[in-house]
This record gives C-alpha cells, sequence and structure tokens, in this order.
C-alpha cells in the first residue's frame, strides 16, 4: 500500500470511530472493504501513536473481543474553531460597559501567572540560558522558536518566533503581544525590544535581548 493510501486508510478508520464511537476489527474491515488484518496493522500504529485505546468486551458466549475507540489526544486531529470563539466572546466582552479596560485586566492577568508558572525554571541561570530555557518554554507551546547570540555583541540576543498559536486574537487585540515583550522581560530580567512581528505582517517574531543597562545581576533570586 503506498503512502497516500496509507494516509487515506487511516483518515477513515479515525473518522468512522469518531462518528461511531467505538468499533471492532471486523466492524471496520467490513464497512471499509479491507482485510480485518489490514485494520489491524493501522489500530496498532495509532495505539502507539496515542490516538486509539482499546477496551475488552467480555460476551455470555464465544470469546472476548476487543472494541476500539479515540483517545482525548485523537480529538485535536478535528476542526476546531476556538480562536474565533474567543474572538466572539471578547468582542461581546468589549461591548459591555468598562470592557476594553477589562480585556486589558484580562491579558495582565495571563502574563503574571505564565511569569510566576516559568519564574521558577530562571532561578540561578545566566542570562544566556534563560533565553535558551524560554526559547524551549516558547516551542512548547507551539511558537517554533529558535534563539542566537549577536556575533558583534556577545551581550546581545535574538529571539526568532516564526509561529503565532494566538495569531488571530493578537492580530485584533495587540494587548496579547504588548503583554508577550512584558513576560520575556520579567522572566529574562533584560531589556526587550520587538523588532518584527507576525501581527503587523511580518514574517517572524523577533526579539533582541540585552543585559539591562543599570548592570542589574544575571541571576535571578530565589525569593522573586
Amino acid at each position: 500500500m503506498q503512502p497516500q493510501e496509507e494516509r487515506s486508510t487511516r483518515s477513515q478508520l479515525l473518522q468512522m470511530l469518531k462518528t461511531q464511537g467505538s468499533c471492532s476489527t471486523s466492524d471496520m474491515a467490513k464497512a471499509m472493504g479491507i482485510t480485518e488484518m489490514a485494520v489491524r496493522r493501522h489500530i496498532q500504529t495509532m495505539e502507539k501513536d496515542g490516538l486509539i485505546r482499546s477496551t475488552l468486551v467480555r460476551q455470555s458466549m464465544g470469546r472476548p473481543s476487543y472494541r476500539y475507540s479515540l483517545t482525548e489526544q485523537a480529538d485535536d486531529l478535528f476542526p476546531k474553531n476556538y480562536p474565533q470563539l474567543t474572538l466572539d466572546l471578547l468582542s461581546e466582552l468589549e461591548e459591555q460597559p468598562g470592557g476594553k479596560e477589562l480585556i486589558g485586566r484580562m491579558f495582565e492577568g495571563r502574563r503574571d501567572k505564565l511569569g510566576t508558572k516559568y519564574r521558577e525554571r530562571m532561578h540561578n541561570l545566566s542570562l544566556q540560558e534563560r533565553v535558551a530555557e524560554l526559547a524551549e518554554i516558547q516551542n512548547v507551546g507551539g511558537y517554533m522558536t529558535e534563539w542566537l547570540q549577536d556575533p558583534k555583541d556577545p551581550g546581545t540576543y535574538r529571539l526568532y518566533e516564526y509561529n503565532c498559536p494566538v495569531a488571530q486574537v493578537a492580530n485584533r487585540y495587540r494587548q496579547a503581544c504588548q503583554c508577550e515583550r512584558q513576560l520575556f522581560e520579567q522572566l529574562l530580567e533584560a531589556d526587550v525590544e520587538r523588532t518584527e512581528c507576525l501581527a503587523d505582517g511580518g514574517p517572524r517574531c523577533t526579539y533582541q535581548i540585552r543585559q539591562k543597562k543599570d548592570g542589574e545581576s544575571l541571576r535571578i533570586s530565589a525569593s522573586q
């Protein structure tokens, strides 16, 4: 079976499990017109990928059989419209008295919670190590991040984000971008300047990071 056919069969199996809830290999084979052996091969692969779970069903007569259903992880493979829902809710809030100010405080609250969540990971690290740690945090969040040290100025770093998971929200509510830069300043304890922005039509978000000019320590105290 060719790779394209493999993907097509896999997609059909996922679609069937999504619509029918759970199926046996026999159910799937009959519905798709393929052998049970072919179904089992795909099922084994998808189980390894964490997309399918099996349940042993005991019957009053005959041997027990397995039925298969999708995991929570597989749900991410199907269309979602979370960004539009978020925009709709923010738009409704914006129309309420004091709504704009409340939206601003919401973004600031999210910034502060993320700062509290990640500050301990920055403890006792040099600026370069903190930049690397921040890049790892952002990569886990889906930002496709990389960083480098300026060869002409060893005390300066650049952080690049090639993807923005909240782009649709950030395009309309620029508080998201402002709070991200402020969060970076808090975590890095450095001067952070955004020189490119995806929300402005740039090819990426670029942050220039420099050690604070006032000579503050490059290490975060445990008390912060």
